[in-house]
Formats: structure tokens, C-alpha cells, sequence
């Protein structure tokens, strides 16, 4: 295999959890675990496809561990490995920034609503 090659270790992190969906589903996903109706409905704006597809790419990653009950009908959730578990610490930094950007702009005379604070 190749060697792989980056600039800054941002790009590493980015390449697992970039992108428009996967650092909102992980921050959902930091609180408690989820189905993937519960995620459909805290992130309404996800097709179900984009959804599936995102969870699948960061089960792959390790960030993302798939747990399938052996029920009628089955039941499957999502939760964070503990891999997955040391981003935490970023992505509440993130949610704390995209807060006090909102609060800023609010001030600023843009309207805004932010339904949900990071309460961590």
C-alpha cells in the first residue's frame, strides 16, 4: 500500500468526519444512542439514503458501532465506539462555537433560531 500523505493532521480528521452530515450525526449520536428513525427526525434535513450511507462510512471508520437486536420486528441502533468517543471533546467545541457565532449574528440583526444548546 501506498503512503499516504498529509499537510496537517486536520486533513486525517477531516477525511473520517468531514462533510455536511457526519459531525451532526455524531454529536447526536455523543448523547445517547439512536435508531435510525430517531436520527431521521433530530436531523430532518438527511434523506434516509445520505443517512444510511454516513452511519456506513463511519461503522467502517470504527467511529460508529451498529447494534442489531435480535427481536421481532429486529431493532437496530447506533452509538458511538469508544473510539468514536474521543471526538467529544471536538465536536462540543464545535457545537459551542456555531453557538456563540449564532449569538453573535443575532446581534448583529440576523434572524436566527437555534432549537437545541450543547448541554455537555
Amino acid at each position: 500500500m501506498p503512503e499516504k500523505t498529509y499537510q496537517i493532521g486536520v486533513e486525517a480528521t477531516m477525511e473520517v468526519i468531514g462533510g455536511k452530515w457526519k459531525s451532526i450525526i455524531l454529536c447526536h449520536l455523543r448523547l445517547k444512542p439512536m435508531r435510525t428513525s430517531e436520527l431521521e427526525r433530530a436531523i430532518p434535513q438527511i434523506s434516509q439514503k445520505m443517512l444510511v450511507q454516513q452511519l456506513r462510512e463511519l461503522e467502517a471508520a470504527n467511529i460508529v458501532q451498529r447494534q442489531v437486536y435480535q427481536e421481532v420486528p429486529p431493532r437496530v441502533d447506533y452509538r458511538l465506539t469508544d473510539y468514536g468517543h474521543s471526538l467529544s471533546g471536538v465536536l462540543h467545541q464545535l457545537c459551542v462555537w456555531g453557538e456563540e457565532n449564532i449569538d453573535l449574528r443575532r446581534e448583529n440583526g440576523e434572524a436566527i433560531k437555534l432549537l437545541h444548546r450543547d448541554d455537555l
